[in-house]
């Protein structure tokens, strides 16, 4: 009997710490070199942050507020800065960057939106903002 109990007792707690709400948001943060920084909020349902950094002294923020939104980043090199502001539904972003010195805002306000990314070299800037809905942006720069 009490081999029983202990048994059932040890399913209910695996199913209830491995039971995740329909309405959760994920976030996934990888930081390799140094000094990095990562940070940001996300209130609603459904909304997914990515993240990487890699080589030293990079940062990266991202706010969610609405429903099924989804950021990415990026980062390689160093000193690299990226933020990503979303509120409303479905909307997606991007930015990318790999050498150094780089700062990206991404702003989108709305729903169904897109914008992307990239930068390579150093010292590139982009500022995208986006309001309303269905908006599409890319950006590629080479920056020397």
């Amino acid at each position: 009997m009490k081999s029983k109990f202990l048994i059932t007792s040890a399913i209910a707690a695996l199913i209830g710490f491995t039971t995740v709400p329909a309405m959760a948001n994920d976030v996934f943060i990888r930081q390799y070199g140094f000094a990095h920084s990562a940070g940001g909020a996300q209130t609603g349902y459904k909304n997914r942050i990515g993240i990487h950094q890699k080589g030293r002294s990079n940062n990266a923020v991202a706010n969610q507020k609405g429903r099924r939104n989804l950021v990415a980043i990026g980062q390689d090199g160093y000193n690299n800065d990226a933020d990503v502001y979303q509120r409303g539904r479905r909307n997606s972003a991007g930015v990318g960057q790999f050498g150094s010195n780089h700062t990206s805002i991404l702003t989108q306000d709305g729903h169904g939106n897109i914008a992307a990314g990239v930068q390579v070299g150093n010292g590139c800037r982009a500022d995208v903002n986006q309001a309303g809905g269905g908006n599409v942006a890319a950006f590629v720069q080479a920056c020397p």
